[in-house]
């Protein structure tokens, strides 16, 4: 190793989004630490995310602990940042035995929110709160945003669905949980109401609702499970506009600076995981209000309540008219 080398290992574990939301940590040690080597440990199927990143110089997946602590260990790391703070890199923190700086993330504080509906949380985005982990190495927020490498070589064909000066709206129809996405006959109102050409995205598990969501509609294409991860992004990074629920995607479409429409059910901005960065034009569309509104810091395959309110009042018309304006921009 290089004498004048500091070696970084930046714990994050999942999910997409929030492997995104490290991005700018990831890039300021890089480019402010005289001599940072960023090395990043994650999930297997989340290192697909880093592995395009020229700021990341190696990046380790999680395997048998056993193994995984002994590739570590051969590396001869000389700080932690820990950015998951749970217990397996807690784990991986009292093996390695190297100084560790970890993220504060305000459990207590959430729980107040989602619990009591008492917001004790600061008004910080997590990005912001993140760059705390790292102020003892004098690095700061370079106000940039998040990062997301499309790798070259990826692309998407659209000629065969429209013509190339057509603009189109990207509509990330999915989300973790039940609770967190629209019901597909309020997605369809959106699209009828879109006077340009929408292209949805999402996995497999989002195919029947777009089906759904695209039957009999010549100017709706539904290619949710037909496009890999980096392809659904370049199809965002292509788009006029998106129009996403609070998931990765909107991260993804956040760190290409894409003008976003976000529609929020049972989390809230509040959390701090807000588009951060987006496009100018970006608006965020919650129904305020609901009593029972944060019900969870993550999602339920059901609404607790079984009214669902905070999905099934949201105003679509309002969501129409904004795409519409800024299509037409």
């Amino acid at each position: 190793m290089n004498e004048n080398e500091i070696k970084f290992l930046i714990i994050r574990f999942s999910s997409i989004g929030d492997i995104v939301l490290t991005t700018p940590i990831v890039r300021c040690l890089k480019q402010q630490v005289e001599g940072a080597v960023v090395h990043f440990l994650t999930k297997p199927v989340y290192a697909s995310i880093l592995e395009s990143n020229p700021f990341i110089d190696k990046v380790h997946t999680l395997g048998s602990f056993h193994e995984t602590i002994n590739e570590l260990r051969d590396e001869g790391f000389d700080y932690i940042i820990d950015l998951h703070k749970n217990i397996r890199s807690l784990r991986f923190k009292n093996r390695l035995k190297i100084i560790d700086f970890s993220f504060e993330k305000l459990n207590y504080e959430k729980w107040l929110l989602v619990n009591a509906k008492k917001n004790k949380l600061p008004d910080l985005h997590i990005v912001d709160r993140y760059f705390e982990t790292v102020k003892l190495f004098d690095v700061v927020n370079d106000k940039k945003g998040l990062d997301y490498f499309i790798p070259q070589g990826v692309n998407y064909d659209f000629k065969e669905m429209f013509s190339d000066e057509d603009k189109f709206v990207a509509f990330a129809i999915g989300g973790q949980h039940a609770t967190k996405q629209l019901p597909a006959e309020k997605i369809r109102e959106i699209c009828l109401g879109i006077n340009k050409p929408v292209i949805l995205i999402g996995g497999k598990e989002d195919q029947k609702i777009g089906e759904e969501v695209s039957e009999k509609l010549e100017h709706v294409y539904n290619l949710c499970g037909e496009t890999s991860l980096d392809e659904s992004a370049y199809i965002i990074n292509n788009s006029a506009l998106v129009i996403t629920h609070d998931t990765g995607m909107m991260h993804i479409a956040a760190a290409l600076k894409k003008d976003i429409i976000s529609i929020w059910g049972n989390t809230v901005p509040e959390f701090g995981m807000y588009p951060y960065l987006a496009g100018i034009n970006s608006e965020i569309f919650e129904v305020e209000n609901l009593k029972c509104r944060p019900c969870s810091k993550i999602g339920f395959k059901k609404c607790p309540k079984k009214h669902f309110d905070c999905m099934q009042k949201q105003d679509i018309q309002a969501i129409i008219t904004k795409a519409n304006n800024l299509l037409g921009r």
